[in-house]
């Protein structure tokens, strides 16, 4: 193991009782979303004290949302601890108290439908008919032997055939109709459903991936997702305490809400200034140049030495031109073009009663006409048609009689234009049709997420689209500034500032420790006088103030699973 030890220049030792207040670097964190309340509290329990929390909207919690619905407290963002086994998520709110105990049999592990409900999807053709049991079960067993391949081409290197277009929606959709088509047993009338039931599974993976489509999503890459093994859990009085777990130690003088920044200057070397209105939220003022000046849309600037960026791919989609000054250096700009980011949202409806059977714990959406689908876009008025399932939330007793609705990409932002109204009547329009029951009733009352037209997220979570790689996602991830004659990150010989360190790439799903060696997200902070330097080392260098930055950064990778 790797260690990396305070150079010879260092004039003090962050932990150390002598460390002098006017040595501290300032830090400012942009965005109070689980990567940036992770940053913080880390920064500020190793001994930092010069930080300050800039987050545009008027909440804390970034993705993470938990809304009080009468008696039962909803999430419209992230929702299940994916994994037990060496999950530091499962473990905090394990000691915590915040979960409830479940035998194995009552915790899900399926990655079709996600709550704790034992119970048997309901696959319902737009004709008001369900289709058997025992055909839903062929169907499944055939379409995760498929889902099997795609993983092999990342985990096995195995190549990539031209007439996929390295799509994992290409390829799955090919050959499963192939599969279907050759099987000598099956009817015509069969196969016809088969294939109908083959959109419907892709519609609910575009869900998982948050991609407007399976088309969009890179086959090459696919692989990289590796569950957490363990049962996954959700958290009854609500994911919020997770965040509330996070900033309960954070002083009020470090974290700002509705402080949306407008431009990050970096490589900044003029002399420190006052900040434009008089404001004084770094604490601990260093004299001396400051690299980096963060303005704010307020007309506030703050000094930093350093900025942790935990802003979502979304935003940087939308913003990254104009939120720099200089503009980001070309490859990293390519690598924020070339990743994909979409919306998945949620549509809960509440009924008095319900007129679902006690066994169901969801109702899958099979659209008869689309077996022979080529193109996995609607036009603007069939939105709806995305719309792949409503989940049963369980227990009745904590949430009462709810569905949890499913859509991703355009057509959720489609969703998301229209009012509740305009809702509630097409979904139930939708149950009567599927389930061939006219007597359903409107939902008494209707909540739903809004990703994709927040102006400070913009999307549900990353994935990796067709002509993007992990070097993209790595690329993104890597501090600025680059050594200039190099363009090498900064490194312990460049004796340079790393002035922005990018957090929000750890979105993208993949679990603890592949996230973390795949990417090499190892990066630490170390004093060299009085300024931090990034190193790219061992992921567990054994100075115990790294140790707590590797711990930190180990915590952030744990919790990309936990989204939606």
């Amino acid at each position: 193991m790797q260690s990396c030890e305070i150079s010879s220049d260092s004039t003090d030792d962050p932990l150390s009782s002598g460390f002098r207040r006017h040595q501290q670097p300032r830090i400012v964190v942009i965005g109070a979303g689980l990567a940036g309340l992770a940053a913080t509290k880390t920064l500020l329990e190793n001994g930092f004290t010069n930080v300050t929390v800039l987050e545009a909207s008027d909440r804390i919690g970034g993705r993470v949302l938990s809304v009080q619905f009468g008696k039962a407290t909803l999430e419209l963002g992230a929702t299940w601890i994916h994994g037990a086994n060496g999950n530091p998520v499962y473990h905090l709110a394990e000691d915590n108290g915040l979960l409830e105990h479940t035998t194995e049999e009552e915790c899900s592990v399926g990655r079709i439908s996600l709550y704790a409900k034992n119970g048997v999807a309901h696959y319902q053709t737009n004709s008001g008919k369900r289709i058997p049991k025992d055909l839903v079960e062929e169907f499944s067993d055939l379409y995760n032997e498929v889902y099997e391949l795609t993983q092999e081409f990342f985990q096995n290197g195995k190549p990539v055939g031209a007439e996929t277009k390295n799509s994992v929606g290409i390829f799955t959709r090919d050959l499963v109709r192939k599969k279907i088509m050759l099987d000598p047993d099956d009817s015509e009338s069969t196969k016809k459903l088969k294939l109908s039931m083959l959109q419907q599974y892709l519609k609910v993976e575009s869900c998982e991936s948050s991609s407007p489509n399976m088309d969009e999503v890179s086959l090459s890459e696919f692989g990289e997702w590796t569950e957490i093994p363990g049962a996954h859990h959700v958290i009854p009085a609500g994911f919020i305490k997770v965040i509330e777990l996070l900033s309960q130690d954070i002083p009020g003088r470090v974290l700002h809400v509705n402080k949306p920044v407008r431009r990050i200057h970096w490589n900044y070397s003029c002399p420190d200034a006052e900040d434009s209105d008089g404001a004084d939220h770094n604490q601990d003022q260093r004299p001396g140049p400051a690299p980096v000046r963060v303005e704010c849309e307020d007309g506030e600037w703050l000094a930093a030495d350093h900025v942790i960026l935990t802003a979502s791919l979304g935003v940087l989609k939308k913003a990254h031109e104009t939120l720099f000054s200089p503009s980001l250096p070309l490859d990293k700009a390519l690598a924020v073009q070339k990743l994909g980011i979409s919306t998945t949202d949620k549509i809960f409806l509440e009924f008095a009663e319900p007129f679902w059977s006690p066994e169901c714990n969801s109702i899958q959406f099979v659209w008869e006409d689309e077996a022979q689908l080529e193109s996995p876009a609607y036009p603007d008025e069939l939105w709806y048609r995305k719309i792949c399932s409503f989940d049963v939330l369980y227990p009745p007793e904590r949430y009462g009689h709810m569905l949890s609705g499913w859509i991703c990409g355009d057509e959720a932002l489609r969703m998301e234009r229209c009012d509740d109204e305009t809702v509630a009547e097409i979904c139930t329009e939708l149950l009567r049709k599927f389930t061939g029951n006219q007597n359903i009733p409107k939902p008494r009352r209707i909540l739903r997420s809004a990703w994709g037209s927040n102006p400070y997220i913009r999307g549900s979570y990353s994935f990796t689209r067709v002509g993007s790689s992990g070097g993209d996602v790595e690329q993104l991830a890597e501090p600025l500034p680059y050594n200039k004659s190099t363009k090498a990150p900064v490194s312990s010989s460049s004796r340079l500032n790393a002035q922005i360190i990018f957090l929000h790439i750890l979105w993208i799903h993949f679990s603890t420790e592949e996230c973390w060696n795949t990417f090499k997200l190892t990066n630490a902070m170390k004093w060299s006088g009085p300024n931090m330097i990034l190193f790219k080392k061992s992921p567990w260098p054994s100075n115990s103030l790294l140790e707590g930055h590797a711990v930190f950064i180990k915590f952030i990778c744990s919790l990309l699973c936990t989204f939606l």
